[in-house]
């Protein structure tokens, strides 16, 4: 007896599916070729994810479009798809029918609406595809696991290459970009006058406000040192003017953030956070070294020695933002010079400008 073409699709198939989108997408779509009469399906799996607590796909057979929904720091439960459940309410006929695919400690959920109510062999066959759809789900969800965590702790660009089977010492990767390097003051100071919990929390701030800025106009954060940040802003698609005036939006951002950081805290009588940050434009390798299996992915070279020395200067120059004269040759914002100056351990003078 001939399997309907849905149940052949999670038994061959549905493994290679690369995300929920496409695994809905094709499942749907062979349910209707199996004569379902549906209106729209819906796929609820949980995501170990920092900020995501799942992912809901919702899919309509009118257009065959999937559109995402992601819920945000909610504890998962029993009624973790209501938003599939009313969406699909909203456009069928028949009461929506849901499945847990693998159990509900699985997190995943599969859920269907049609154009009429189901008969009884249909709303067994939908039984059935959830039992079958157990496995490639499990690995769906591995898979997006072991993504998340590689790019929660490595960063986009780190983890592509780890996920690409980069597991060996060898040349890295040559990238020019705008290069941000954002640092903490005094940090030594704070951390001994300070409780652990509270030098943490002063931590994490920083950070969100560094990083999300650098996100927020297509940069990315290569390694956060100590309480210093790398950032770079590639010279890809874009040309080096516009990945400059990329770090430079970024660096306004952060200081805004900062700004208002600062005020929380002095009024909750706690000490302000000083910081520098430096720009410049220039080639890095980016790359694994380590040991032969203890390995970090780490960038090198003059450029990222000279951006992190130009922040050295932001204190003895009373200056919150410095840049060199390579970036400062790239943007057309206007500038302070500030003349040349020598930085500890690059040869030669580095021209030095601030932001007006």
């Amino acid at each position: 007896m001939q399997l309907p073409s849905a149940l052949s699709f999670l038994v061959d198939k549905a493994i290679d599916a690369p995300d929920g989108d496409a695994f809905l997408t094709a499942l749907a779509t062979r349910l209707v070729a199996d004569g379902m009469p549906l209106s729209g399906g819906a796929l609820t799996q949980a995501a170990t994810h920092p900020v995501i607590e799942r992912r809901t796909w919702l899919w309509r057979a009118d257009t065959g479009s999937v559109i995402e929904a992601l819920a945000l720091a909610r504890p998962l439960d029993l009624e973790h798809t209501h938003v599939a459940r009313n969406w699909l309410a909203s456009i069928g006929t028949g009461a929506v029918q849901e499945d847990f695919a693998g159990g509900p400690s699985d997190g995943a959920v599969l859920a269907w609406t049609g154009t009429r109510p189901f008969s009884v062999s249909e709303s067994e066959l939908l039984r059935q595809v959830a039992r079958f759809a157990a496995a490639p789900l499990a690995l769906l969800a591995a898979r997006s696991t072991l993504a998340a965590l590689l790019t929660t702790y490595l960063g986009r660009r780190s983890a592509a290459q780890v996920l690409a089977g980069r597991l060996r010492r060898e040349p890295g990767e040559t990238i020019r970009a705008a290069l941000l390097f954002a640092d903490l003051r005094g940090f030594t100071e704070l951390s001994e006058s300070t409780e652990p919990q509270e030098v943490i929390a002063a931590l994490d701030a920083w950070f969100d406000r560094i990083a999300g800025a650098v996100h927020a106009f297509g940069g990315e954060v290569l390694k956060f040192i100590g309480d210093g940040v790398l950032a770079i802003f590639p010279i890809g698609e874009r040309d080096a003017p516009a990945a400059c005036d990329a770090a430079l939006r970024a660096v306004a951002a952060a200081r805004a953030g900062m700004d208002h950081l600062q005020w929380t805290r002095a009024a909750q009588g706690a000490p302000p956070l000083s910081f520098g940050m430096a720009l410049h434009l220039g080639e890095m390798l980016w790359g694994n070294i380590g040991t032969a299996d203890r390995l970090d992915f780490t960038a090198i070279g003059p450029a990222v020695n000279l951006v992190s020395r130009l922040e050295g200067l932001c204190r003895p120059l009373g200056r919150t933002v410095l840049l060199s004269g390579t970036f400062a040759a790239e943007t057309t914002q206007s500038l302070i010079p500030l003349g040349e100056h020598r930085l500890r351990g690059i040869a030669a003078p580095c021209a030095v400008f601030a932001l007006r």
